[in-house]
């Protein structure tokens, strides 16, 4: 068992499940293969955590679950400390990889078939402050498209409170760079945001969204929301709704808010009724659901350019792909086809996907 619950729990999985062997950290996945081969060779039970990197992770070797795809860590940690998250106490201080690293990486990728990487950090919008005392993420993204073979870019996630006028400009001029953001937003309620630690205003991030979308045609939003964090009222909550009519999302992701030990936020009394909790959730999740049916209408008819992923979930013969602004389109095809850009045009829509017939 690895990572950062690992980090945090230690002992206490060894105590809990006998047949593990293996407990390591998240700064230590380098040591795997001779962690194994202790284990072998001594019949014993390890744990092994250490609080700091030796070697970043982003520059192990890999294996690639497909040939056409890549997903690039640019940074490991997180420096926001907002109060119900534990990653920045268990995965360590933010560490930015240096920009020509990430690009002879990309290009590397690039000469062995990879048409679409994904740029991935905790907040890849304060890429490079550990590094060079200042935010290059658009810098790094400006050099990203400028390597051949590469023809989609997509990042995640980002805070909205590092999100610069300068990012946004530039995805608004770069083709290869996908219209796509994944904007956590946590709640409309700027007090339970303060109460958060999120550095930002109900104000300013529903300026933000204005912003994005006065800049870049045809953009895709999608964002993470809390419900019931502690102190959340209800007027709070409509505020959340309020953002969510307001912004447009494509879609959403929403939790009920659950302490984790080791927080700030843990230590607040967690007083939303559950019964509250999963009653607003269940509100937020059908209004989202209305959102996203509505957007996706306006795709029928439509041609879009995908590229093909593999076989969907459900039906023979059904494959899925992603368009540029990252909606999940379905239709019938042939595993040929897997990891080529092909046109489909789109016959039916549905809240969460397309659904299309392949263009010949």
């Amino acid at each position: 068992v690895g990572g950062f619950v690992a980090q945090k729990e230690r002992e206490k999985i060894l105590d809990r499940v006998p047949h593990v062997d293996i407990v390591f950290g998240t700064f230590n996945i380098d040591e795997l293969t001779s962690l194994i081969d202790n284990v072998k060779s001594n019949k014993g039970r390890i744990i092994s955590i250490k609080d700091e990197f030796k070697v970043l992770q982003t520059i192990l070797p890999s294996k690639r679950k497909n040939k056409f795809q890549a997903w690039v860590p640019i940074s490991i940690g997180c420096n926001n400390y907002c109060t119900y998250c534990i990653v920045p106490y268990v995965r360590g201080k933010e560490k930015s990889r240096e920009k020509e690293s990430i690009i002879n990486e990309l290009e590397n990728l690039a000469g062995n078939g990879v048409l679409e990487v994904t740029l991935l950090g905790q907040n890849v919008n304060s890429y490079g402050k550990d590094l060079y005392g200042k935010n290059i993420f658009s810098e790094l993204l400006e050099e990203a498209s400028k390597v051949k073979g590469i023809e989609r870019i997509r990042f995640a996630t980002s805070h909205p409170k590092d999100l610069t006028n300068e990012t946004i400009e530039l995805i608004s001029k770069k083709e290869k760079i996908c219209n796509y953001f994944h904007l956590p937003f946590q709640s409309g309620s700027t007090k339970i945001l303060k109460e958060m630690n999120r550095g930002y205003t109900k104000k300013e991030y529903q300026t933000l969204i204005q912003t994005i979308r006065d800049k870049i045609n045809k953009v895709s939003i999608t964002s993470d929301v809390i419900v019931g964090f502690p102190g959340e009222t209800d007027n709070d909550f409509s505020e959340t709704l309020e953002v969510v009519k307001q912004s447009n999302f494509s879609s959403i992701f929403s939790f009920e808010y659950s302490p984790r030990e080791g927080t700030e936020a843990s230590r607040r009394d967690d007083d939303v009724l559950k019964k509250t909790k999963t009653k607003r959730i269940i509100e937020l999740v059908q209004l989202q659901k209305n959102i996203s049916t509505n957007i996706n209408k306006r795709f029928l008819n439509d041609k879009v350019e995908v590229l093909v992923e593999g076989s969907a979930k459900k039906g023979e013969n059904i494959l899925f792909g992603r368009t540029y602004e990252n909606r999940v389109v379905n239709f019938k095809g042939t595993e040929d086809l897997v990891g080529k850009f092909i046109n489909v045009e789109i016959t039916s829509t549905h809240p969460y996907h397309l659904q299309g017939e392949v263009i010949t």
